[in-house]
């Protein structure tokens, strides 16, 4: 391995932008090929954020010798293929949220992982976000008490295009699968455990995905967490955290927050680059490291909550096409 950490980047969308822009905040990491379906899409992608090289297939950036780790962010439909291609050929690999369609996938590419020696992680990037490890330390020193109750929240009113990827079946749209993981997700990481009751409701569009959904869980000591998504409606994108001798507070985008709010007292903490610098930071170390798992993200999180998923939908009886 080179002083430079080596990325590849396979997709080329929204979110592998921001992961490129999230890299030129750490100084030890290069983007070194970026991979697409399209030779100017790629090409482009390359020239804007400075590759040193792009593929015209996915194929080809899995068989690339050069790379350290690769970046999956493709659509959700498309990770377990991707991951599994990439696997197969060397690479280690940090693939986008959520990692799979299905429990089904996850372990397949899991255990692909761990035949293949090689690193994987879910890029569940709100774990490795500064203050979201604050609220862990908070509550393991016990600074609220038990916590008894969470509520959070992640809604946006996107225009519906049934081709584009929230809202195309094929591609996994849906409102849970998008973006109700960071609210799944910011239990898990109060509570640490599964939920002994979950009771859901979806709101259905045209396409059979859910528009908007809502999630009661409830846990072995009677804690409770109120969750819910969108993709059509504009939600506050709040987060509370109540114990039984006080709270903490996420007053917008708790998935990476700059600060919090414990009993009334407001704490920042500063935030180098777009968050995205220290889910890969992260992936660095463990890969410079010889660790094949991160124990921020370790994968037995990622099962636990993609089990969660699996029950919800089933709920609904919402099924993606191949499942």
């Amino acid at each position: 391995m080179t002083d430079k950490f080596r990325w590849g980047i396979l997709g080329t969308g929204s979110i592998a932008r921001q992961f490129a822009e999230g890299l030129t905040a750490l100084p030890d990491a290069e983007l070194t090929a970026v991979g697409s379906r399209s030779e100017e899409t790629a090409r482009r992608f390359s020239e804007k954020h400075g590759a040193q090289r792009h593929h015209s297939s996915y194929e080809a950036i899995a068989r690339d010798p050069d790379l350290d780790a690769v970046y999956v962010s493709t659509p959700h439909s498309l990770h377990c293929e991707n991951t599994l291609l990439l696997l197969e050929h060397g690479q280690n690999v940090l693939c986008e949220k959520p990692f799979a369609i299905n429990l089904s996938e996850a372990e397949r590419m899991i255990a692909k992982a761990r035949e293949k020696k090689r690193f994987l992680m879910e890029a569940m990037w709100m774990r490795f976000n500064p203050v979201i490890r604050k609220l862990g330390e908070l509550l393991e020193a016990g600074a609220i008490g038990e916590p008894r109750q969470v509520m959070a929240d992640f809604g946006f009113r996107a225009d519906f295009d049934p081709e584009q990827r929230l809202f195309n079946p094929d591609l996994g749209g849906g409102a849970l699968l998008d973006v109700g993981i960071y609210p799944i997700t910011f239990a898990r990481v109060v509570f640490h455990e599964a939920p002994v009751s979950v009771v859901s409701a979806a709101g259905r569009g045209e396409t059979g995905i859910d528009e908007q959904s809502a999630y009661l869980f409830r846990y072995e000591s009677g804690a409770l967490a109120l969750l819910s998504s969108a993709i059509r409606t504009e939600t506050p994108h709040e987060a509370v955290v109540c114990g039984t001798e006080g709270q903490i507070r996420f007053p917008r985008h708790f998935w990476n927050p700059d600060r919090l709010i414990l009993n009334g007292d407001e704490q920042r903490i500063e935030i180098v680059g777009n968050g995205y610098n220290y889910e890969a930071a992260a992936v660095m170390e463990c890969v410079r490291t010889g660790q094949l798992e991160c124990d921020v993200m370790p994968h037995s999180e990622t099962l636990a909550v993609q089990s969660q998923l699996d029950e919800i939908r089933a709920q609904w009886g919402l099924t993606y096409p191949g499942e």
